[in-house]
């Protein structure tokens, strides 16, 4: 098993707090009256895309994974769920795109929905059937959102990435 340095732990430590911050910060933005239900940019999602395609699936997971724990202490277990479920299948399909050379916009968009599509299976688990009428809504809001992530991770990506070497 390959021993994990203090360097890369702090490190990753540094980017579950980005993640949390910008996931916060964005819960302040008073978008509610603009999207549906349940819908957010997912902006903090840039560091779990950066993560994956960029370090390491291991760094992602664990990011994702730190996001789904803070959300079952702050938030309760439905929301944790959601965020695991989301987060950890998301982390795992950027990881694999990001090997397929996809494009910032390639990723972005593939994150959201695969995040989406996730989410919504765990709701199914939650109340049944019901929440295939909402699919399509989720369909397009990650659409939206995996365009607004990809160009924050086009413009950020190569200053992300010297932090991350320089540290």
């Amino acid at each position: 098993m390959k021993r994990v340095s203090a360097r890369w732990l702090t490190l990753l430590a540094l980017w579950a707090a980005v993640a949390v911050a910008v996931s916060w910060l964005e819960s302040l933005l008073p978008l509610a009256p603009f999207l549906p239900p349940g819908a957010k940019a997912g902006l903090s999602n840039v560091v779990v895309m950066f993560l994956a395609a960029e370090v390491s699936l291991p760094a992602a997971l664990a990011v994702a994974a730190f996001k789904a724990l803070l959300a079952l202490v702050t938030r309760g277990a439905t929301a944790a769920l959601m965020s695991a479920a989301g987060g950890l299948l998301s982390a795992l399909v950027l990881w694999l795109a990001a090997k397929g050379k996809l494009g910032c916009f390639g990723l972005g968009v593939t994150g959201a929905l695969t995040h989406n599509a996730a989410q919504l299976a765990a709701a199914f688990l939650l109340v049944g059937p019901a929440v295939r009428w909402y699919a399509p809504v989720m369909l397009l809001t990650g659409l939206a959102a995996g365009a607004i992530t990809a160009f924050l991770l086009y413009l950020l990506a190569p200053r992300m990435g010297q932090l991350w070497k320089e540290r």
